[in-house]
């Protein structure tokens, strides 16, 4: 399909995740829980679940100092926030740690819990579940994935080596209600999953609008999530750091910057929600930052489709590796 025509195709599905989990929601929680109103909701592909349409970063929270990530999960739940990423990759297993003693005690019946494994076999995929649940302080996991899926033969790898069979395992056992799988580096990773496998109710890669320019994981994998009704979960809206020069993870820097010198944060992360995407995990550095993204999903109206791809175009010369350095 034409560049044009299929970001137009993909962003009609963009209202329906919104109208759906809001319904939903109004039947189950009237968009409140015992703390308070809930974001926006979007419903999370084929599990059906109401999520809020921003989620908490683990390796963000997992970087600050204590007393500045419980600041951050407190302005989280108080601005309507209930999606929690981790991993155990994240400060080696430190994220986790955190959010067991943080957030689970107070807040496991309200909140929508994720984390995910790096395991490359069976054995390390089930020792890495039960040290995530004792971690995080919880019998069951909202969603487990396989993470950082990198290319075609690391897939093929993980599934000679039975991580998915673990994966399907732990959804009939009940201690984890949904699985998926995220990456970050080749859009030919996560197309490999879907032709070799149908088990996963979600996947977490890149959308922002450098994306569609170069390696695109929208053009390429998220129409396939779209038609399979798999929850697409959003991450790296500012590449990263890389929309703010940076080359590394979490870090700016003196490339050349997208934001501001050519887009606002807003922009760029309201160009995200406007497409069919049912959450988007953040990055932050500060507690400020947590509130300055809620405030953003408060103030969100989708785009339409000028607007789309005059962002796009606006940064057509930088996309690549400079701006998404963590891409193959």
């Amino acid at each position: 399909m034409e560049r044009r025509s299929l970001l137009k195709w993909l962003a009609g599905f963009t209202t329906g995740i919104l109208l759906s989990s809001q319904t939903n929601a109004q039947d189950k929680t009237q968009n409140s829980d015992r703390l308070g109103k809930l974001l926006p909701l979007r419903t999370l592909g084929r599990t059906g679940e109401a999520v809020t349409m921003l989620g908490v970063g683990g390796a963000h929270l997992g970087d600050l100092s204590e007393k500045d990530a419980q600041a951050t999960i407190e302005i989280a739940l108080q601005g309507g926030v209930r999606f929690f990423d981790t991993a155990k990759m994240y400060q080696s297993g430190g994220s986790e740690t955190r959010m067991g003693k943080l957030l689970t005690p107070k807040y496991r019946d309200v909140i929508y819990l994720m984390t995910k494994t790096v395991a490359r076999n069976a054995k390390d995929a089930r020792d890495d579940l039960a040290s995530s649940l004792r971690r995080l302080n919880t019998d069951y996991l909202d969603l487990w994935q396989v993470h950082t899926v990198a290319s075609p033969t690391d897939v093929d790898d993980r599934i000679a080596n039975g991580v998915f069979e673990v994966m399907a395992e732990a959804k009939e056992s009940g201690k984890v209600r949904h699985i998926g799988f995220t990456g970050h580096t080749q859009p030919e990773a996560h197309l490999r999953v879907l032709e070799q496998s149908d088990i996963f109710d979600t996947c977490q890669m890149p959308i922002n609008i450098a994306d569609p320019n170069y390696s695109s994981f929208i053009k390429q994998v998220l129409p396939k999530l779209v038609e399979r009704n798999v929850g697409a979960i959003a991450m790296k809206s500012l590449a990263n750091g890389g929309f703010f020069g940076g080359s590394s993870h979490g870090q700016h820097g003196d490339n050349p910057k997208i934001v501001p010198n050519r887009v606002s944060i807003a922009q760029a992360v309201h160009f995200a929600w406007s497409l069919p995407v049912s959450v988007l995990v953040t990055g932050f550095n500060s507690p400020q930052q947590m509130q300055e993204k809620i405030d953003l999903a408060n103030s969100f109206v989708a785009m339409n489709e000028q607007q789309r791809q005059a962002l796009i175009d606006r940064v057509a010369d930088l996309a690549g590796r400079t701006v998404e350095f963590y891409k193959a």
